[in-house]
């Protein structure tokens, strides 16, 4: 995984938690278990109901256990995206 993960470092990208939540941010690094620090971090919160709504927090470690899916983030598809008036069932937590 630490092969992989070096190739994002410094790229924005999404990750989701086992959990349920969506986070995005800069990969600022990560360590042998996979713990994760992100850069210029938010929180996406998706609902049927409400548009998406976006949480600032900033500088975020994120330990590996938790990580159900990390990906490089395409900044031009993401721009492109009507977050605004996205209505959308809140995924599910993993069991793992």
């Amino acid at each position: 995984m630490s092969d992989q993960l070096r190739s994002l470092v410094d790229h924005p990208v999404f990750v989701y938690l086992t959990d349920g939540r969506t986070l995005v941010g800069q990969l600022m690094g990560y360590d042998q278990a996979a713990n994760v620090i992100l850069g210029k971090t938010h929180e996406r919160i998706f609902s049927s109901t409400e548009a998406m709504k976006t949480v600032p927090i900033g500088v975020y470690v994120i330990r590996g256990e938790t990580i159900a899916l990390i990906g490089e983030l395409d900044e031009e598809l993401d721009e492109q995206a009507d977050y605004d008036n996205m209505m959308v069932e809140p995924l599910d937590p993993v069991m793992l």
